[in-house]
């Protein structure tokens, strides 16, 4: 064994993982990365599908982020948010704002996202969100014991306050003592509602699925019910689009348009966490409506103007820790008043702000917005379209759900009946551990593999992305 792959057994307890079989074999120990690849100590190629762990849309080791990092590294590196401005900050702030109020939604008398509060991570940024809106709606909404509702199988990070926004048993019932009640409401999992009535077909099941949107007079129902009681929801809390913990469960189309539209009806606030879908991750090129094909955030595309949204993630092209929440001048003030009246938003973070993540992320918004990752996008939604068809051959290929470059393939044990496979059978990990032998690298959520490609990918490497799926289901599950 490497003696890297020594040190790492010797000392470090890894995230999301059983370290009892962690501790059972070599890890592949990273050292450089270039564009869509990771390279490890023995000099191995692999393709980087899940961009590493869905944070890195330009690719390893890019020239023009690598380049603005170097040039703001012989200025400073941080300097504290408290107390103090920076360049990079006040610059990136401007860029972000004007990106969070398209045209489209601003011109449409929607609200306007006017602040930044800059964070580290999505976890953070969803706290940050969590605790603006609890205040807000005290002192401004007159709401006593503000309460909170987002989607079942919700997951919005692993602070306490966003353990509490989640509906995840595996992840979040052991610290059930520890966090305060929220509700939810179903989430619309067209694959395995309860209200759809139709028999699996051989494509996404958002196209085959029969029911009557039961789902949507569920939440009508849901905010009916809690505003009679007198204890009306104060927020809506949804990942726009889909849902990625959860298992990437996408919505239909228009679907949020009008959960939004029942819980504005109601007078709750909407919070968008847009950590996994922003920056033009969960954002089709080839969307119906052409309007929206240049939108960078989910919620946009989704003709939906949040009044607080959480971004993080890819913010800085996948290589610096960096979040922030963007809120309306309605929130902000009513966190303004005299230095005695302690209306003061108290919290932060040691790094909020930091010039490093900042230059990053400038740097990581002109790649964005420039019509060549445009185009590239359009072209890689594209070929995944044209390849993962072939994956519909495979018995064990329940479903396949592709939202922008997001790509979620449920793995059952016959697609007939949609049997799911039992967690401790590790059927997502055991494919996945599969294609590393085959040059890719991606990481399971529960029974579904994940695909998240870099922008920078070519048509090349997505037709080896899926082949190599392809051949691991083969191999492991059979055929």
């Amino acid at each position: 064994m490497h003696r890297l792959a020594l040190l790492d057994h010797k000392y470090i307890w890894h995230p999301f993982t059983q370290m009892q079989d962690w501790l059972k074999e070599e890890p592949i120990v990273i050292t450089r990365g270039t564009g869509p690849y990771l390279i490890d100590v023995y000099g191995r190629r692999f393709l980087d599908a899940n961009s590493s762990i869905w944070t890195n849309l330009h690719g390893h080791n890019n020239p023009e982020i690598n380049k603005a990092i170097r040039k703001q590294l012989s200025k400073i590196a941080h300097s504290s948010a408290l107390g103090l401005a920076n360049e990079p900050a006040s610059i990136l702030a401007a860029r972000l704002i004007h990106a969070v109020n398209p045209s489209f939604i601003v011109d449409s008398a929607k609200t306007k996202l006017s602040k930044v509060f800059y964070s580290d991570d999505g976890a953070t940024a969803m706290e940050v969100a969590l605790k603006l809106a609890f205040e807000h709606a005290r002192r401004a909404m007159g709401i006593e014991h503000p309460r909170f509702i987002s989607l079942s199988n919700a997951y919005h990070g692993d602070t306490i306050g966003a353990v509490s926004l989640g509906h995840i048993n595996l992840f979040h019932k052991s610290f059930s003592n520890l966090t305060f009640k929220t509700d939810s409401i179903p989430a619309p999992y067209c694959y395995r509602c309860k209200f759809n009535k139709a028999k699996p077909e051989r494509e996404d099941a958002r196209l085959w699925r029969k029911c009557k949107e039961e789902c949507l007079i569920e939440i009508e129902k849901k905010f009916l019910k809690a505003k009679n009681s007198g204890r009306p929801f104060t927020a809506f809390v949804f990942e726009p689009l889909i849902q990625g913990a959860a298992g990437m469960i996408p919505q239909p189309h228009g679907w949020l348009k009008v959960a939004s539209n029942i819980a504005k009806s109601f007078g709750a606030l909407l919070i968008a966490d847009e950590v996994l879908t922003g920056f033009g991750r969960a954002c089709s090129t080839i969307t119906r409506e052409k309007q929206y094909s240049r939108c960078l955030f989910a919620s946009h595309q989704a003709d939906v103007q949040p009044d607080i949204m959480a971004v993080a993630k890819g913010i800085t092209g996948g290589y610096l820790p960096l979040a922030a929440t963007f809120t309306t001048m309605k929130i902000f003030e009513s966190f303004l008043g005299k230095y005695e009246q302690f209306k003061t938003f108290f919290h932060g973070h040691s790094y909020t702000a930091n010039q490093l993540g900042c230059a990053a992320a400038l740097a990581s918004l002109d790649l964005l917005v420039s019509k060549d990752c445009y185009n590239t996008r359009k072209k890689l939604e594209i070929e995944l379209d044209k390849h993962l068809s072939s994956l519909w051959q495979l018995s064990h290929v329940g479903d396949i759900r592709r939202v922008g470059m997001i790509v979620g393939v449920e793995l059952v044990q016959s697609w007939q009946t949609r049997a799911e496979y039992p967690l401790q059978l590790q059927a997502g990990i055991r494919v996945c551990k599969k294609m590393r032998e085959y040059g890719v690298i991606t990481r399971p959520v529960g029974n579904v593999i994940v695909l998240m490609p870099p922008f920078v990918c070519s048509n090349t490497h997505i037709q080896f992305m899926i082949n190599a799926l392809f051949k691991a289901i083969k191999d492991v599950l059979g055929n």
